[in-house]
């Protein structure tokens, strides 16, 4: 493409050199850039131009570039947005790729650069609009609507906008209120509570109150009528009418064009390939919602531009849905763009386009800018990290048929690759013992012997609720964990299983199995004496690379040999390595070019090889994916922009680094889900969702909330107390909003932890403790006590109701006050939950697992039989304690850390009601003593009962 001084906008010089957000607002036909402090805000009377520029691990910068339409913006604003993108992009090298943004349907990457939200203020500057002025508050509505990210749209005041479907935000002078469609997913309920702070924040100064209103309550409680007051009164909502929002779905045939003189003509093909795209033309490929142009390379920029306005006009035609429209480059096209074709060849000229990308350079750095960041710069060589402790206690079993066999502490290194294995490994986390449970499967084992390795470990992680982290690795593709865990690793040809002697025998193979009076030979490699590797390679001349060392042997004679490319330090493994295979023999070192004839006659005599190191797959920036597995099919959506936050406790996630792919599965996923992870992260790899070709034998871990290994969290800012926390999402955050930004524990805050940065990291072998004797019926097992989990059943799952009953009231997100006496109430009631955990926690991990030579068993207490109520004992325990502790206060807490009040001080016409609790809950606070006495029942049972058979009971009790 083509570029003169003339097509660079001044505005845009020096834009997209380093990573970050760039804004532009256009006034009079020009770009003016927006300063930091006001990104983020939009209005509607104008068009903005936004360039998010991200560094990638290999060094470039990936420019993406958006124009956003306000709704009041004129044609000929919108017009100048588009163009002036085209430039930017021209600017740029001609690789980014433009999105076009409408006010209302704007796209999750938009969004996600503006969490949580945006909302759109009325007014403008270019479009002839006053901005509008600091005035008194007025009451506005909004809808929310998205899991992931939130799309906020103002509807009018008025009953008739709501519905049980979304979530409403009702922002007045003095109070916001969260109304919550009985039919809305707790997910959106929690992301909508983002948006209340927001607002909040923004609009509020962080002062006023906030209150959560379920929908179909009845009007018991104050704040309830208060928020149906702004509409008149309660009444029933009506049904949801369809709207332009919720015309998605609607099936659109797929149709290519091409642009000729600002016209799309359509091209006739019986299905879409690679090959109908001309690099000298542009295209539109019209999919409905979603509307891609396609730039060829050769093209120019005013022929780009014309194809630009042609998508425009294709959109805005009559019975259309609300269509987006995105701009990619040929060799830089977009994994969406690139499904849409049945064949796609995987590589692409990028030496052209970082031509292109030169001549712009050279043409700005003549102008006297700045054009450090535009050129492709070297990616930083890292070496590779384990990002886990290596001082823990391992333990390996080889898998013989259906059976694991404890593999001695000697000889646990040692695999073969005709073999499975099964590796339990423990070590010191930030407060506690952490543990991955993983299988290793070798390139000749049978798959029978595979997938008893799956069951048996899988077994292994149920029998520990599910608390170790899972890996699956293979042969060839082992994570430098996996290395570093072992430290020294052997692989040997052939194997002794059942499984594959029965195999070779069957199909008639040579045995392969490394015997001690044979021919060997073995490739060393790693970074250290904490990582290193000898693999058992083919013992002709053609399995030598002048990248590595190598040791050979037979019965009587051993060889060591050094590429010419090796370091000292390559040099060095090999005598470690020796030790391990051949430990009581001299070596006869050969170097590259001097070797003895002995040495190739043992060979089979000389051979070419090659000299680069073998390619590992390389770590690439990570994409994490929400996930749907539902009768076998596999459906992903893409997160950007991800954070910690984005990870709900009721989802199963996928986080992909291209080197290995992460499972995470939230504390509140059912069990059977919970058994799937390893499939739906096969299922993610054979679908190959980001279309990079990824191997099915890639690493997979699988990693539950609460026990997130370092090397799951690294990529992430991470706060382990929000993956602790109790409850679903929208009580978790709830929770988070209540306490000022602070999570609610469930455990002990997490240590400092420990450093995992490169080698001088790990102790000296003298320092290391690793115990061979590691008893898997020691282990402590983390989590909630079964008293918790009963406690935590106790909340109320909004999924699980019928909805054609009234659903929970008010929740106040921000109280009046806390006084003296309820802050006191809470530390006690922090201190009372902790003590309850204790009952039936196990001690912690040092008692547990003891050293080699100390065998003590813990005093555990003694197990009763199971009982009609199992939350028996530790209900008296709890009362016990709460006499002790609250004696002199007249009041108690029970299990779930609330203050017990006498049944007379909690009535709905009590003349002293008692202050400071959830009136949609009352009987919550009733010792369980007075609680069995007047509902006849436990509270366990009690909370079993239908919606509304809680409510007529509780009615009759005068607590509703």
């Amino acid at each position: 493409m083509a570029v003169s001084m003339r097509d660079l906008d001044s505005a845009f010089q020096g834009a997209g050199q380093k990573a970050g957000l760039e804004i532009w607002r256009i006034e009079n036909f020009r770009p003016v850039p927006v300063p930091k402090s006001s990104h983020g805000k939009f209005f509607t009377g104008d068009s903005y131009v936004i360039l998010q520029t991200t560094a990638l691990k290999s060094g470039s910068l990936r420019h993406d570039i958006h124009y956003w339409l306000g709704k009041d913006t004129s044609q000929d604003e919108a017009g100048a947005a588009a163009i002036k993108t085209v430039e930017l992009d021209a600017a740029l090298g001609g690789r980014a790729v433009q999105y076009r943004e409408v006010q209302g349907h704007e796209t999750e990457k938009f969004l996600s650069y503006f969490k949580p939200c945006i909302i759109p203020q009325e007014g403008g500057v270019a479009s002839g609009f006053k901005q509008a002025e600091a005035m008194e508050h007025q009451t506005h509505l909004f809808v929310c609507r998205g899991k992931h990210v939130v799309h906020v749209n103002e509807v009018p005041f008025a009953r008739s906008s709501l519905n049980h479907d979304d979530i409403f935000i009702l922002d007045t002078k003095s109070k916001i209120f969260q109304f919550n469609g009985s039919n809305s997913s707790i997910q959106e309920r929690a992301k909508a509570l983002e948006v209340v702070q927001y607002i909040k924040d923004t609009y509020h100064d962080g002062k006023c109150e906030v209150a959560a209103v379920e929908d179909g309550k009845l009007m018991a409680d104050a704040e309830t009528g208060e928020f149906w007051g702004f509409f008149g009164g309660f009444a029933p909502l009506p049904r949801k009418t369809t709207s332009d929002e919720d015309k998605t779905d609607v099936s659109f045939p797929t149709k290519l064009f091409h642009v000729e003189k600002g016209q799309a003509e359509p091209v006739e093909a019986d299905s879409l390939t690679r090959e109908l795209l001309d690099t000298n033309k542009c295209y539109i490929l019209d999919c409905g919602i979603e509307v891609f142009v396609w730039m060829g390379r050769n093209t120019s920029l005013d022929e780009r531009k014309s194809a630009s306005g042609a998508a425009e006009e294709l959109v805005r035609a009559a019975e259309r849905p609300n269509s987006r429209i995105a701009r990619v480059i040929e060799g830089f096209e977009t994994v969406m763009f690139r499904s849409k074709f049945e064949s796609w060849p995987q590589t692409t000229n990028v030496t052209v386009s970082e031509d292109g990308r030169g001549k712009v350079a050279a043409l700005l750095r003549r102008q006297g800018v700045n054009v450090n960041g535009l050129l492709k710069t070297a990616p930083v060589k890292e070496e590779p990290q384990p990002y886990i402790d290596v001082t823990g206690n391992l333990q390996v079993w080889s898998v013989n048929d259906q059976e694991k066999i404890l593999i001695p502490a000697a000889n646990q290194s040692k695999f073969y690759s005709g073999g499975c294995y099964i590796f339990q490994y423990s070590y010191p986390g930030e407060d506690r013992e952490e543990y991955l449970i993983g299988t290793w499967f070798g390139k000749k084992s049978v798959e029978e012997e595979r997938a008893s390795a799956i069951s048996l470990a899988s077994k292994m992680v149920e029998s520990l609720k599910f608390l170790p982290a899972q890996a699956r690795i293979f042969e060839g593709n082992e994570p430098i964990q996996f290395f570093s865990i072992f430290q020294s690793f052997i692989v040997f040809k052939g194997g002794h299983s059942s499984g594959y002697k029965k195999y070779i025998a069957e199909n008639e193979l040579p045995d392969e199995t490394c015997k001690e009076d044979g021919v060997a030979l073995f490739r060393v490699q790693g970074s250290g004496p904490d990582n290193m590797q000898a693999i058992q390679v083919e013992p002709v001349a053609s399995s030598l690379n002048s990248s590595y060392c190598y040791i050979l042997h037979n019965d009587s004679s051993v060889f060591t040999w050094s590429g010419n490319l090796t370091t000292s330090e390559d040099q060095e493994l090999i005598e470690r390595q020796l030790d391990l295979i051949k430990p009581n023999m001299q070596s006869k070192p050969q170097k590259e070019g001097s070797e003895s004839e002995q040495f190739w006659d043992l060979l089979g005599g000389k051979s070419e090889y090659p000299s680069q190191k073998l390619a590992r797959e390389a770590e690439s920036d990570p994409h994490l994916f929400s996930c749907i597995f539902l009768k076998g099919n596999l459906k992903v959506s893409e997160i950007y922009n991800f954070t910690q936050d984005d990870l709900m406790t009721e989802d199963i996630f996928i986080l992909d680094t291209h080197s290995e792919i992460f499972v995470w599965v939230g504390q509140q996923v059912d069990s059977k889900s919970k058994l799937q992870a390893l499939s739906i992260g096969e299922k993610f790899l054979e679908h190959d969702f980001l279309l990079k070709k990824s191997s099915g034998e890639t690493p997979i871990y699988i990693v539950m909330e609460g026990s997130e290994p370092p090397f799951f969290t690294r990529f992430f800012t991470w706060d382990s107390a929000k993956s602790s926390m109790h409850g679903n999402s929208f009580q978790r955050k709830l929770a988070i909003v209540k306490n000022g930004g602070t999570p609610l524990l469930d455990k002990p805050k997490r240590r400092t932890a420990v450093s995992y940065g490169g080698r001088s990291s790990v102790p000296d072998k003298s320092q290391r403790s690793r115990s061979m004797s590691f008893s898997p019926d020691r282990v402590r097992v983390r989590g909630r006590s079964p008293a918790f989990n009963a406690l935590a059943a106790n909340f109320e799952n909004p999924n699980a109701r019928n909805l054609s009953t009234p659903p929970p009231v008010v929740r106040k997100v921000y109280p009046k006050s806390v006084s003296p006496d309820s802050a006191k109430l809470a530390s006690k009631s922090a201190a009372i939950a902790a003590l309850t955990a204790s009952f039936e926690q196990p001690p912690p991990a040092r008692q547990v697992i003891m050293p080699r030579s100390v065998k003590v068993s813990p005093e555990t207490p003694k197990s009763t039989p199971e009982s009609n109520s199992k939350e028996k004992p530790i209900s008296i325990r709890i009362e016990s304690l709460t006499i002790q502790e609250d004696v002199k206060e007249g009041e108690a807490e029970d299990e779930e850390g609330l203050p017990i009040y006498p049944y007379e001080g909690l009535k709905v016409n009590s003349p002293d009601p008692v202050t400071e609790i959830d009136v949609t809950k009352r009987e919550t606070y009733l010792s369980a003593a007075e609680f069995r006495e007047k509902f006849g029942m436990a509270k366990d049972a009690f909370y079993k009962l239908p919606k509304w058979k809680q409510n007529k009971l509780k009615m009759a009790l005068q607590l509703f």
